[in-house]
């Protein structure tokens, strides 16, 4: 049995840097980026733990094929993305906690 993914966008307190990612647990994983759980990384080092756009799908293959598809896009296209479902650019943190 194949096991569901999601890719996610998440951004600083000032929309300033845009992360892409991909996980199988979407709540677990942004936790980890709100609390800094690798204080080393990227999303941390930069402050990242505002999502602003999220996708699930049935499988994680399709997922890590839809992060490579967001990553390879310009920075123009991922504000497009996540303007089409969050044009106030609003922390989507209590909608992934109901997932």
């Amino acid at each position: 049995m194949k096991r569901g993914g999601c890719t996610y966008i998440i951004t600083n307190k000032t929309n300033t840097v845009l992360c892409t990612g991909v996980t199988a647990e979407l709540r677990g994983r942004i936790w980890e980026h709100k609390t800094k759980a690798y204080p080393k990384s990227f999303t941390a080092r930069f402050n990242c733990n505002k999502i602003v756009w999220y996708e699930t799908f049935h499988s994680i293959e399709e997922a890590i094929d839809r992060e490579k598809q967001i990553k390879a896009g310009s920075r123009k296209d991922k504000e497009d993305l996540i303007n089409s479902i969050n044009p106030k650019w609003l922390d989507l943190w209590d909608e992934v906690q109901d997932l």
